[in-house]
């Protein structure tokens, strides 16, 4: 039986002898270990009381152990599975990582190796079990134009609506594709102001000679071209919110004319004389560090703080675990209406790409790849072939031929005396330091480069090969 707060550790190995190891090796950790000797017992013990944490051997007398982790897909469980195999093949290392294995181990193996691995794995369930009680407690998975589930995401929501009942002034900090009009709109929706209009003007956009008249207005005459008296953005949003997106990007001169508006609610339009005065909220939003900005005197610091009474920072994609699926499937489903595409989901391995995949244009770039692959592909389910090969993690450089790669490995030997190093041996250099700064545990070296280990495993098998062909 298991004991109260003790988390199980299965172990699915069919040598007694082994198994024993194994057992002696994880003696005094935080866990209990519970051994079954084949695939189908185990599935018994999984059904009956999920572990958190299962070392999986691979070769089991009455079925494979990749059944055992499609098992574990199907049921959609959250165990951490750790791959034990003697089958030194990297393949089946990436098989096992695209069907959700945590880790994989290499038999032989040392007992401080085991205890490190399995101790990770422990801390993965902790972690997740501790996100999975935040967002039971909190419970949105949409919210204004915003989709997403995650704790980054919750956080977010809550800040929306605690400033949106609030008159100060709202700074949202973002990468590009991050969603930051979606929040101005949200803070909007959510807020007293919602019946009164949001204006919004974005400072990058519009050449700096033509951005004075277009937040303030003009009067006729002002300048060549002004025939009429024309209302600016100030007296549009009376009474409701102005926001300004990409307000790092205004010029300095305005942006002193812009803080005495902020302090005093009153403005004169391009060439005219008289005061007028409005009842304005602002938010604004930058994909730029406005703190670095202020630094190279590139933004005023004094309109700096008063603007940056609230802030709002969106997380990246890659930031947002499982929402990359949620959004993902909203956009499979929408795409596939519109184009008239029978497309209803992603096999494994493309969730995996998706979700490992770096995302630098975040939600927009993934509204890309989505619609990408539904006009371009048929079917009902979409595979990992489907996605561009920037996700698959596929470079031109790892299919060169023996020549090509003596001649890169006699350009590193000479200190690269052309001064350009080929970027996949650099990326294979900062992994193999990565891996031995971990002390071989892979993925603790995939955390602190922030891909997934299934990559770390796919390029090596890469390498591998090409080793192969160079030799030969």
């Amino acid at each position: 039986m298991k004991n109260k707060d003790t988390p199980i550790v299965l172990l699915i190995e069919d040598s007694p002898s082994l198994a024993l190891v194994y057992k002696n090796y994880l003696t005094g950790q935080a866990c209990q270990v519970v051994h079954c000797d084949n695939g189908g017992s185990g599935i018994a013990v999984i059904e009956q009381t999920p572990p958190e944490v299962i070392l999986l051997d691979l070769n089991l007398p009455d079925m494979s152990g990749l059944d055992i982790l499609k098992f574990l897909n199907e049921k959609r469980l959250s165990c951490s599975v750790i791959v034990v195999t003697s089958n030194g093949s990297v393949t089946v290392a990436v098989e096992a990582m695209n069907l959700g294995a945590f880790d994989f181990l290499e038999k032989p193996f040392d007992a401080e190796r085991l205890i490190v691995t399995v101790a990770n794995a422990l801390e993965r369930q902790h972690l997740t079990h501790t996100i999975d009680v935040y967002k039971n407690k909190l419970g949105l998975d949409s919210f204004h134009g915003y989709l997403g589930a995650s704790l980054a995401m919750q956080a977010v929501y809550q800040i929306i609506k605690s400033a949106a009942a609030s008159k100060a002034s709202v700074f949202i900090v973002g990468e590009s594709g991050t969603g930051k009009e979606v929040a101005a709109q949200a803070i909007h929706q959510e807020g007293q102001r919602s019946e009164q209009p949001m204006i919004v003007l974005n400072c990058a956009a519009i050449p700096h000679e033509l951005m004075e008249s277009e937040i303030f207005g003009h009067v006729k005459g002002a300048f060549t071209g002004a025939i009429n008296n024309r209302d600016g953005a100030a007296t549009l949003a009376d009474g409701g919110i102005l926001f300004l997106d990409e307000i790092c990007e205004m010029d300095l001169l305005l942006q002193s004319k812009l803080l005495r508006f902020i302090q005093t609610g009153t403005f004169q339009r391009v060439g005219g004389t008289k005061l007028e005065s409005v009842d304005i909220r602002f938010v604004c939003a930058t994909n730029k560090d406005p703190v670095k900005e202020v630094e190279g005197g590139r933004f005023r610091e004094d309109l700096f703080y008063r603007l940056h009474v609230i802030p709002l920072e969106l997380p990246p994609l890659r930031e947002r675990d499982q929402d990359i699926l949620l959004i993902a499937n909203k956009f499979l489903l929408d795409f596939s209406a519109e184009e008239e595409k029978l497309f209803t989901c992603f096999d494994e391995q493309a969730k995996q790409l998706l979700l490992h995949y770096a995302w630098p244009g975040n939600v927009r770039e993934l509204q890309n790849v989505i619609r990408n692959l539904v006009v371009l592909n048929v079917g009902e389910e979409v595979t990992a072939a489907m996605l561009p090969q920037a996700l698959q993690g596929q470079h031109n450089a790892f299919n060169a031929s023996g020549a090509e790669v003596q001649l890169v490995d006699q350009i590193a030997e000479l200190n690269s005396p052309s001064g350009v190093i080929p970027l996949w041996l650099v990326e294979k250099k900062t992994i193999e330091a990565a891996i031995v700064f971990c002390d071989g545990n892979i993925p603790k070296a995939a955390a602190l480069l922030d891909v997934s280990p299934s990559t770390i495993y796919r390029k090596k098998q890469t390498w591998d090969e090409l080793a192969v062909t160079h030799s030969k």
